[in-house]
């Protein structure tokens, strides 16, 4: 059973990445600690009675396609009208846009615990949130008023139409086309892997569709993006009669067999009727609103499901009774923890998914700086820093939850194989947020191609010198604290020697910057993670030492952080030196040869 772990994500908002000072902005000038501490309280109740109890009917019942279109395994359609009565789907959003106004910060902490509870299900809302905040940004004042406050609402949920069967990731090889007729389009063609691309949960789905315009110019510079209601609207505004839209087919999958996963086919019938969402020709411009908005929530898939394999593994590894401890007198079999080994692999779970929560949830305090800070400066820094970590919060913390995800189905042993425990069900459900909304080389590349080199690596040299600054400036009275801290300036200087010759291979040679754009990404994660942990660390030493808060929670962090230094930032020179020396071995490689 899932339990949302409310003490971690409130010592990382408070203690760790410092969301009470976004109280002091007006756009957040309602929120406060104990709002918090209250909303995440009602999703873990949400969570663990509400979603978590249909985790595994999903997996097992999957989505159908009937004549009527596709229908969601049982339950999900009760769940999904609570978790619109709860106010959920507006948590984040402006109030101007009719939100509750909260910080990303908050949305993104609520977010990891639907996430670790079932991660079908909150797939769904997910990608609406997506679409919202293009719209609102982009959409003209018509389609915002027609639009926006169902979607905020619940009352109609969004997908994400890019991919098509010859394309892939490969964007510039899209075919759909878009026939002007009057004030709107006609929309034909097939896309593919779309998320709740139909379901029964709500009255109509919006769905955001790229295509071209007939005579675009070739390539992504001739995408546009259009609305493509699954009903039409009456002039009333309600959904009416069916567009010309079906569901081909959906996909028989590893994993996440809750969320269906759709074929579309736009135009059987001639065209479905589709609404330009601002200029020509900007469709991929503007679709990368809504990618970003869901690179943070899958990342924030990879840490719920790490969350979710962490507290299975810690359960089985306190009450599976197995082998005598190593080295002890008593030859009487002990809980596994009790084995070095078994200890290793869940300090490590811990270690990484507390790491990966912080970044996570340091990346949305930055964007919701971004959005609120008083002053223009302020604002493109926190901006610059937010979209600086976007790709390593969806690449890094994807790679790691499907880590953190295989090691708990290791230490469930033979049983972690077996479904009933539910352990590989995790490991079949994470592994597609490695691969979806950008496959961990996408992110990578737009690490290198879009954040680095655009500015040089200011935006990094900025992390760095925080990072350099804060760990040089810790209070070094507990050992602890200086040790991990000494552990975390050395390997952000193995980083910041990495990002120089990076970037200077970039100019050089495109592709042999790219063969270890990689290793560079995860490279950067661990370091920032490691970062985060010393803060972490720092701060519970500081609670210790004034004697007040949980000490058993306090000295955990001081664990973890140990454990983190001494087990998971070496890895970081390992990656260093590939960033230095791994490229030619790529570049040189003949495809024959493989």
């Amino acid at each position: 059973m899932y339990r949302a772990p409310l003490k971690d994500l409130m010592f990382a908002l408070t203690e760790v990445v410092d969301a009470p000072s976004l109280a002091q902005m007006p756009r957040f000038a309602e929120f406060s600690t104990d709002l918090a501490e209250s909303v995440l309280n009602e999703a873990g109740r949400f969570a663990s009675e509400v979603l978590d109890p249909l985790n595994k009917i999903g997996d097992r019942e999957g989505a159908r396609l009937t004549p009527q279109g596709v229908r969601c395994a049982s339950g999900f359609v009760e769940a999904y009208r609570q978790y619109v009565e709860g106010g959920w789907t507006q948590l984040a959003v402006s109030v101007e846009h009719g939100g509750q106004g909260m910080p990303l910060a908050l949305g993104t902490a609520a977010e990891e615990i639907s996430c670790g509870a079932n991660t079908a299900f909150i797939l769904c809302p997910l990608l609406a949130r997506g679409a919202i905040e293009a719209i609102a940004a982009v959409g003209s004042a018509e389609l915002r008023e027609r639009y926006l406050p169902k979607l905020v609402s619940g009352e109609w949920t969004g997908t994400m139409n890019l991919t098509e069967p010859q394309a892939g990731s490969d964007l510039a090889a899209l075919r759909t086309r878009a026939v002007r007729e009057g004030d709107h389009y006609r929309i034909i063609g097939q896309k593919i892997f779309i998320t709740y691309g139909d379901h029964d949960m709500a009255a109509n789905i919006v769905h955001l569709v790229l295509a071209r315009i007939d005579g675009a110019p070739p390539g992504t510079k001739g995408i546009s993006m259009f609305i493509v209601p699954k009903r039409l609207l009456r002039a009333d505004g309600t959904p009416g009669e069916l567009n010309d839209v079906r569901v081909a087919s959906i996909e028989h999958k590893l994993g996440i067999h809750g969320s269906p996963t759709c074929v579309m086919a736009y135009g059987d019938q001639g065209g479905a009727i589709g609404y330009l969402v601002g200029e020509p020709n900007r469709g991929l411009e503007y679709m990368f609103i809504m990618m970003n908005s869901a690179r943070l929530g899958v990342g924030i898939q990879g840490v719920g499901m790490g969350e979710r394999a962490l507290q299975a593994a810690v359960e089985w590894a306190r009450t599976r009774v197995q082998g005598r401890l190593a080295g002890g007198p008593d030859p009487a079999p002990v809980p596994i923890i009790q084995h070095p080994d078994v200890r290793r692999m869940l300090l490590g779970m811990k270690a990484t998914v507390e790491s990966l929560r912080a970044i996570a949830l340091y990346t949305a305090v930055q964007l919701d700086r971004a959005r609120g800070a008083n002053d223009a400066k302020t604002r493109a820094a926190a901006l610059a820093r937010g979209e600086l970590l976007i790709p390593i919060v969806k690449g890094w913390s994807t790679e790691q939850g499907i880590e953190v995800a295989s090691t708990g189905v290791q230490v469930h042993g033979g049983m972690g194989y077996i479904e009933e425990t539910g352990a590989a069900q995790i490991l079949r459900d994470v592994r597609i947020t490695a691969i979806y909304e950008g496959t961990t080389a996408i992110q990578a590349n737009d690490l290198l191609g879009r954040k680095l080199a655009r500015d040089g690596g200011a935006a990094m040299s900025a992390l760095l010198a925080e990072i350099d600054s804060e760990m040089r400036a810790v209070d070094g009275r507990n050992a602890t604290v200086r040790h991990v801290s000494a552990a975390v300036l050395d390997a952000a200087e193995l980083l910041r020697t990495a990002t120089t010759q990076l970037l200077q291979q970039y100019q050089a040679s495109v592709p042999a910057a790219l063969a270890v754009a990689v290793p560079y990404l995860k490279l950067t994660g661990c370091v920032t993670g490691g970062w985060l942990a010393a803060r972490a660390a720092a701060r519970a030493a500081a609670r210790l030492a004034a004697g007040g808060g949980d000490t058993e929670f306090l000295r955990g962090k001081l664990q973890t952080a140990r454990f983190y230094a001494d087990q998971l930032l070496p890895q970081a020179r390992g990656w260093a030196e590939v960033c230095r020396g791994g490229a030619a071995s790529v570049t040189e490689a003949l495809p024959e040869l493989l």
